[in-house]
């Protein structure tokens, strides 16, 4: 982060999400000042919280996208959450403390990965060891032992051991023994399934069939698979023992408090207009269990307890029907900075279009380039597509740049369809073609709601 600064962050995410400046200032600073707080001492740093935010702005704006792209720049373990499925204690359904330990988890094999990829030359050395020991077994006795003996090659001249195996060895790196199988045993947990079964009961299910899982012993499978695929096996056996799955759940449990991004969508759907009877009782409870976890508190995860002090809290909703001043005000003042995100039009359409590295345009001529067809979208075309795509959010749900997917799918919905049975060449995507293939279900306001 020492090279990241706000204005650096704000370009990074520009690459993916278009506009949207105060939203991507609130999160820059956000992420700087976590980096900020690192310098400081031990005494300071306990007492800095973060400043969560809570964004606002219609469906499909870029809420999520910011928050997944701004994890992903800081290499933070990211859970997005839905409010709308949380239910009040007591109730059948997910509780809020779920969104931590599925946080923890995702922590634990982003470390797990790293560590793993650190060892993974010495786990290669040591799986191409054990799979020239399963070629070409080691002499009980004192003999010479041939190349035939391993691989029936026809070699008859007597080589020492050594010798041979480094033969075999050569041959395996040269990938001259892909074509092999042997006989790999393979040890897994017997753990039964059906341990629970409820609606909602799926985190104490897994949690118990992990619990027997640790109890019940191993079984000894045989499988016969390729040479590439028993290295590949072995090796992730291998590289699992090399590492210290202690220090790796100690530092995920680390990496959770400290570095953790927690996206809550939809929060403007818990919101309590303050009536005392229906739904929206439950709606305020989940908003009490889920304080204490965003003021900071401690939530007991299979990998240990983890304290909610220090993750960053990001709230998005739409807030059309509800206002922020509806959640309760305990919550509201843990949410401190407020981001507005504005609705998108035509000219936002059109940069969409073009400007993101991972442009929806770009994605469908990669898609279509596979058939050996390659599509050019022409600027004419792209306007049309932009003003089109504006038009039917004006006149039926706003639902945002979602409305490039449908526009885009329905445009290509021949071209994709007959791809494979075309010849090969180019393909050009003018103006007249968009107008040919969407003016008539943009006119028809009943037929667009259901098509666009």
């Amino acid at each position: 982060m020492d090279n990241f600064t706000p204005k650096k962050i704000v370009e990074k995410l520009d690459r993916y999400v278009i506009g949207q400046g105060n939203a991507k200032k609130a999160v820059a600073v956000a992420l700087r000042n976590r980096w900020r707080r690192q310098l400081l001492s031990d005494e300071l740093k306990e007492d800095i919280l973060p400043k969560n935010i809570l964004m606002i702005g219609p469906t499909g704006v870029g809420k999520t996208e910011i928050a997944r792209r701004l994890a992903k720049l800081a290499q933070a373990p990211f859970v997005k959450v839905e409010a709308s499925k949380f239910t009040e204690v007591g109730y059948v359904g997910r509780d809020v403390e779920s969104m931590i330990r599925d946080l923890t988890g995702l922590a634990l094999n982003m470390v797990k990965t790293e560590q793993m990829e650190k060892v993974q030359e010495k786990a290669i050395s040591l799986a191409e060891e054990k799979i020239l020991d399963l070629l070409l077994p080691r002499p009980r006795a004192k003999r010479k032992i041939t190349i035939e003996d391993a691989d029936q090659s026809g070699e008859e001249t007597p080589q020492s051991y050594e010798d041979t195996r480094e033969k075999l060895r050569t041959r395996l790196r040269e990938g001259k023994l892909d074509d092999r199988y042997i006989d790999l045993e393979v040890r897994e947990k017997v753990v039964p399934f059906g341990v629970v079964s409820n609606i909602g009961m799926d985190d104490i299910e897994i949690n118990l069939k992990e619990m027997l899982g640790n109890i019940l012993p191993d079984k000894a499978k045989r499988k016969k698979v390729k040479v590439p695929e028993a290295l590949q096996i072995i090796q992730q056996e291998e590289a699992g023992k090399l590492i210290d799955m202690d220090k790796v759940t100690k530092d995920a449990v680390e990496r959770t408090e400290q570095n953790g991004i927690i996206f809550i969508d939809e929060i403007d759907k818990i919101a309590s207009k303050g009536s005392a009877h229906g739904p929206d009782v439950s709606r305020e409870g989940v908003q009490r269990d889920m304080l204490p976890i965003v003021e900071g508190s401690t939530v007991t995860t299979k990998h240990g307890p983890v304290k909610t002090d220090h993750i960053l809290f990001i709230a998005a909703g739409a807030f059309s029907v509800a206002k922020p001043s509806d959640l309760i005000p305990e919550l509201q003042g843990r949410f401190p900075i407020r981001a507005e995100l504005d609705a998108l039009g035509k000219d936002e359409f059109l940069r969409i279009l073009q400007e993101p590295k991972n442009a929806l345009t770009k994605q469908y001529a990669a898609l279509i380039e596979t058939e050996g067809i390659n599509i050019n979208f022409t600027d004419g075309s792209l306007e049309e597509i932009a003003s089109t795509a504006a038009l039917v959010n004006d006149k039926t749900e706003n639902i945002g740049a979602r409305r490039l997917h449908t526009i885009l799918e329905k445009l290509l919905e021949d071209i994709s369809f007959n791809a494979p049975d075309m010849e090969d060449g180019d393909l050009t995507i003018d103006e007249k073609y968009v107008k040919d293939k969407l003016n008539d279900i943009v006119r028809d306001e009943d037929l667009s709601r259901y098509i666009l």
